[in-house]
């Protein structure tokens, strides 16, 4: 089992950057593929799902993105940290969200499916300003 702690949300003006954090612990975490994924107000509100944002392998050989994010933010990870980050560039006011990292146990290639991922952190607020 792994439990993962999100960290660096906060708010930024539109075409600023943040860094978010996910620190794991418990299983080991190289065993994992890593996800991000978010859930903006109003979405959450229409009774929507979580809508990926980024991905990557276990070993970082991998990594995908939602369309609206490519060439915007980029996810790493450290595991020597047991951590996985999300650097966020060029930020827009509808990138405002809450952002959840989540852990798909044991594979070698990533998804952007949330129902594959068996463990979620409970996310930190990003909010960008118009």
């Amino acid at each position: 089992q792994v439990r993962l702690v999100e960290s660096g949300g906060g708010l930024v003006e539109a075409g600023g950057s943040l860094r978010l954090s996910c620190g794991a612990s418990g299983d080991t975490f190289s065993s994992y593929a890593m996800g991000w994924f978010r859930l903006a107000p109003e979405k959450e509100r229409a009774g929507k799902e979580r809508e990926f944002v980024a991905a990557i392998t276990w070993n970082g050989g991998m990594t995908d993105y939602a369309d609206s994010v490519k060439g915007r933010f980029t996810i790493s990870r450290d595991n020597t940290k047991n951590t996985v980050y999300l650097q966020m560039n060029s930020l827009k006011p509808e990138d405002t969200a809450v952002y959840f990292c989540a852990a798909d146990y044991g594979v070698g290639v990533v998804t952007s499916s949330r129902v594959e991922y068996d463990y979620w952190g409970q996310g930190t607020q990003v909010t960008v300003s118009s």
